[in-house]
């Protein structure tokens, strides 16, 4: 007791020491004259830093309104007023970008790379691996040298056919933007990310031609197809004074619309690969016996990185983080997630059991059909197609194949050729101004109004461009270098015959 009472004291003495200092005027009630006389003698420092007054103007309301409308503009990516951030990227549409650029990157390596490597059989798990590094090491280089001209160049020789040379060895591509395609992306921002839809849509037709054609071969191939096909398509469907840019080109010839690749990656790759597995001929033994993947386990991985790399394809091909890339974000998963559920029901109703294979496959051909619309469509919208791209694929992929015995090693052509013309037909169908103001600006009286029909003449544009130059391509490699390894490579597997190397070493792993 007699402890606690000095304690007492000495809370009740600091709480009443608390109460007067907490009570006490603020400086800034005090009057001037309670102030020390001394704290008057510093005042000249204060008035050293006067003069940062003038670093805050006042703004007139002209001023004031043109600063509001430059944020305005930022915000809804619009073109800015201001002559200073005409040639300034925003720093988040550029960091979405670039997000952007790398997610695609991640579909092709390691996404792609181990979706159709867990596909083929063990021996040849590392061909197909090399030849997508391959790609994306190709590609690039010819991007430098004049790809990215070619399709992003405008007033070329060929008109709305094929881009210039302004922009060859990336020459003026800097942190620039390039009002042509985006007001607030970096132009070399930009032309990064399309160098990634480069890179993947020849990998793509790898998948039809899988253990069968020498990695020579397939470079070369790939060289000239780039040339020959994916250069003039892309500019003819994505270059401002394209051929078919029904979007920005209001002199376009052909008034169709691709969100972000129904016609320039998918169909492109897909007929070509038909066409190219047709030429090069069938894998020895094929219907003899079963050629069965060699890992679903790799399928399903790179399954899942390709939906989640999708994101940067579809939503990043609004070129800027805004409402259009949200809604492409949404009808991307939905349409997917629909497809991956209808494919593994229809293998359930016909054969029984649902099995992994079909939910990747449904997946992706969910991603496949939607990229064309996916900026275009509503969530309605992407129902529907979800619907339909679990169901058509899958009966290409099983009755047609069958019907007419072509060997698509990879079903790159059901999945990808006939889901990439599906997506374009139905975005003629099911687009809507009320999802993308753009369509207003020169496609205000086709819009639900005989848009397919400018569709259909996109797909036989691309058609026929993807079909005779893939027949002329394969017909100049074949009479070169030669398209096919001897039957006794093939049977050995070209992971050792083309690279001197195998993917599992058993004894090994067995110490």
């Amino acid at each position: 007791m007699t402890k606690t009472i000095p304690r007492i004291a000495l809370f009740i003495a600091f709480s009443a020491a608390l109460v007067v200092i907490t009570t006490r005027p603020s400086s800034a009630d005090q009057a001037p004259a309670a102030a020390p006389a001394p704290a008057a003698a510093p005042a000249p420092a204060p008035a050293a830093a006067a003069p940062a007054a003038p670093a805050a103007p006042v703004l007139t309301n002209a001023e004031l309104s043109a600063r509001l409308v430059d944020v305005e503009a930022y915000v809804t990516n619009s073109q800015p007023k201001s002559p200073t951030l005409s040639t300034t990227s925003g720093p988040g549409h550029n960091a979405w970008m670039m997000t952007s650029s790398a997610l695609v990157l991640f579909m092709t390596l390691p996404g792609l790379a181990l979706f159709y490597g867990g596909l083929v059989r063990r021996k040849n798990v590392l061909s197909v691996m090399a030849q997508c590094l391959g790609c994306a090491g190709l590609v690039t280089v010819l991007w430098w040298l004049c790809g990215y001209s070619f399709v992003f160049g405008k007033d070329g020789a060929l008109g709305g056919l094929l881009g210039s040379t302004k922009f060859a060895f990336l020459n003026g591509v800097d942190a620039t933007p390039n009002g042509d395609y985006a007001y607030w992306v970096s132009q070399n921002v930009f032309s990064m990310y399309q160098l990634m839809f480069a890179i993947i849509t020849p990998a793509l037709i790898v998948g039809a031609i899988a253990e069968r054609m020498k990695y020579s071969a397939i470079m070369a191939f790939i060289t000239l197809w780039m040339f020959i096909v994916y250069f003039p398509l892309a500019h003819m469907v994505w270059g401002v004074d394209g051929y078919m840019n029904g979007v920005w080109n209001a002199a376009a010839k052909i008034k169709a619309i691709d969100f972000a690749g129904g016609t320039v990656v998918h169909m492109s790759s897909g007929w070509s690969a038909l066409v190219l597995c047709l030429i090069l001929g069938k894998r020895k033994g094929f219907g003899q016996r079963a050629f069965l993947p060699h890992s679903l386990v790799l399928t399903m991985v790179g399954t899942g990185m390709l939906w989640v790399g999708w994101y940067g394809f579809n939503a990043g091909s609004a070129v800027a983080a805004d409402g259009v890339a949200a809604n492409a974000f949404m009808t991307t998963t939905i349409a997917t997630a629909v497809a991956c559920c209808v494919w593994p029901l229809l293998e359930w109703i016909t054969r029984g059991k649902p099995t992994i294979l079909g939910f990747c496959s449904g997946a992706v051909a969910g991603l496949v059909v939607i990229t064309p619309a996916t900026g275009f469509v509503n969530a309605t919208g992407a129902v529907i197609i979800g619907v339909i791209a679990g169901l058509v694929p899958f009966l290409a992929c099983t009755k047609l194949k069958s019907m007419f015995q072509y060997d698509d090693a990879l079903d790159t052509f059901g999945v990808h050729a006939v889901g990439g013309t599906m997506g374009a037909l139905m975005t003629g169908f099911l687009a809507t101004a009320d999802v993308n103001a753009n369509l207003k600006t020169n496609l205000s009286g086709l819009v639900r109004n005989g848009l397919w029909i400018e569709q259909l003449k996109a797909i036989g544009v691309t058609l026929a461009l993807a079909i005779v130059g893939t027949v002329v391509i394969a017909t100049i490699v074949k009479m070169t270098i030669g398209l096919r390894p001897t039957l006794e490579n093939e049977e050995s597997g070209l992971d050792e015959t083309d690279h001197g190397e195998v993917g599992y070493h058993y004894d090994e792993a067995a110490g």
